[in-house]
């Protein structure tokens, strides 16, 4: 389909955004890479009368890996998280995930910021970031704050941010310890059904700390803090990994649709964060 006329604009900065964003309200929204907004507004499940690109604002496309902290633009794109060594050797589930995301045309321009900025129960960045415990930072015309990933979801398509507010970037701790990205999905291209991120710190033989988050089982992303507990003081055996699954079965609420029936979604989310949980522990 065609979608409804709108206004495209184009600001060269953030102040520029931020003034287009308060003159037309409810009416503007803008647009990172696009991979998700275009869509909708193809089908008609989104009219948009004023389009704000964001390709040309400057400060949103760098890459910092410092002091034990990264921090990514909101422009960086899925294809910039495969290819940056830095990234590779500090944070390297997040080039597991990207990798598993869509299809190559897509990375090249699908970006980080607007993975994680629209609230989509599917996309694969909302869940890893709160496995990382990332921090959001949000500009809007009261200046810039910051939110917490596991706190800026809070239904589908519905987050933390302001209607005048830009994600502008994301910083995290550099991970330690073993880390795994598994997920599920029918077809390349396609949204999971079931993906599982899974960090474990190991010390001897124990698992000193574990941080579990799910996707697209539920109206956010789901960051099980029992599922974690579970795992921490085990040596990860299977009576701790079975607990573990058990924890986020708990946790989570799918529900059918064409992906399967919500049976088949509980059961796909335990095997997959079974290897999740595996392949973590023997990179730890």
């Amino acid at each position: 389909m065609i979608p409804a006329a709108f206004e495209y604009h184009r600001p060269a900065d953030m102040a520029g955004v931020i003034a287009l964003l308060e003159e037309h309200g409810d009416d503007a929204r803008v647009m990172a890479g696009g991979h998700s907004l275009i869509p909708m507004m193809k089908l008609r499940m989104a009219e948009i009368p004023h389009l704000i690109d964001l390709q040309d604002v400057a400060g949103l496309k760098g890459i910092a890996v410092a002091e034990g902290r990264v921090t990514l633009g909101a422009m960086v794109t899925q294809h910039e998280l495969i290819q940056h060594q830095g990234l590779a050797n500090t944070a390297p589930i997040l080039r597991e995930a990207a990798l598993v995301i869509a299809d190559p045309q897509v990375r090249y321009m699908g970006t980080v910021g607007g993975n994680v900025a629209n609230g989509d129960p599917g996309n694969d960045m909302p869940g890893l970031m709160q496995c990382l415990d990332a921090e959001f930072t949000l500009v809007g015309p009261d200046g810039q704050r910051t939110v917490a990933a596991r706190d800026f979801y809070e239904a589908a398509y519905m987050t933390e941010r302001e209607d005048e507010e830009v994600l502008t970037a994301i910083s995290f701790a550099a991970p330690s310890g073993g880390y795994a990205y598994e997920k599920q999905k029918r077809k390349i291209g396609d949204y999971a059904t079931a993906a599982a991120a899974v960090i474990l710190q190991k010390d001897g033989g124990t698992c000193a700390a574990a941080s579990i988050a799910m996707t697209n089982l539920s109206d956010v992303p789901v960051w099980s803090d029992a599922a974690g507990e579970a795992l921490t003081g085990t040596s990860v055996d299977a009576a701790a990994v079975s607990a573990a699954v058990q924890a986020v079965l708990d946790d989570i609420d799918p529900v059918e649709d064409n992906r399967g029936p919500v049976a088949f979604k509980r059961h796909v989310a335990g095997i997959i964060l079974t290897r999740a949980i595996q392949r973590a522990w023997g990179r730890a």
